[in-house]
């Protein structure tokens, strides 16, 4: 009977194609981690490790490669005088702390107020990744996606809720999962008009 070798799916050598290259230096500095970590990367586990690390890191931080403001260009007029509350809820996202790089796993709603333009709805979902895919808290990052929809749109009312977990706090140090971090950005109407916060944030679950 014959066997066959079958290629590893999770092969992140050199050799495979649409890979991106890896500098040694880089290489290095997670080999370095490992031995500190108290493992010997030269053995077979984690021979490819730091070529693995270093591409999922390329891609964990994408989002410096982006202007998430672009996503929002494209704005469309005929909206048959609609000017009531756009709302895209519970976006599920992943982004990594600056302070530890630990993974933040959470979730977020995106409203606004539109004056006379609005966008896909998946551009808002859009905006989110762009920010969340970079080293970040999670103050900044409810504060820089508010700002993007409000500078870009020019809409009556902005407000975005994030919660979120955060590997920094359930995987070490006090290490409590479940604990859930909740931030909010209200502009505009959403922050002037009492009835109208009470609105959205209802409809957020808040």
């Amino acid at each position: 009977m014959t066997t066959f070798d079958l290629p590893d799916m999770d092969d992140d050598t050199e050799t495979r194609p649409g890979k991106i290259p890896v500098p040694d230096h880089v290489q290095e500095a997670i080999r370095t981690l490992i031995r500190w970590a108290g493992d010997d990367p030269e053995r077979e586990g984690l021979r490819d490790t730091p070529l693995r690390v270093a591409r999922a890191w390329k891609e964990y931080c994408q989002g410096y490669g982006e202007d998430p403001s672009f996503h929002l260009g494209r704005q469309f007029e005929e909206v048959g005088g609609y000017h009531e509350l756009v709302l895209l809820k519970d976006i599920p996202f992943q982004s990594h702390c600056e302070h530890h790089m630990a993974p933040i796993i959470g979730k977020a709603s995106i409203a606004y107020l539109p004056r006379d333009k609005v966008v896909g709805i998946s551009k808002l979902a859009r905006v989110l990744h762009g920010y969340a895919r970079r080293l970040q808290i999670q103050e900044r990052l409810t504060s820089e996606v508010a700002q993007c929809i409000w500078d870009s749109l020019k809409p009556h009312g902005v407000a975005v809720v994030i919660e979120a977990q955060h590997g920094c706090m359930t995987g070490r140090g006090v290490r409590t999962p479940g604990v859930g971090m909740v931030t909010s950005r209200l502009m505009g109407e959403f922050l002037k008009d009492n009835r109208s916060r009470k609105e959205v944030l209802s409809l957020m679950g808040y």
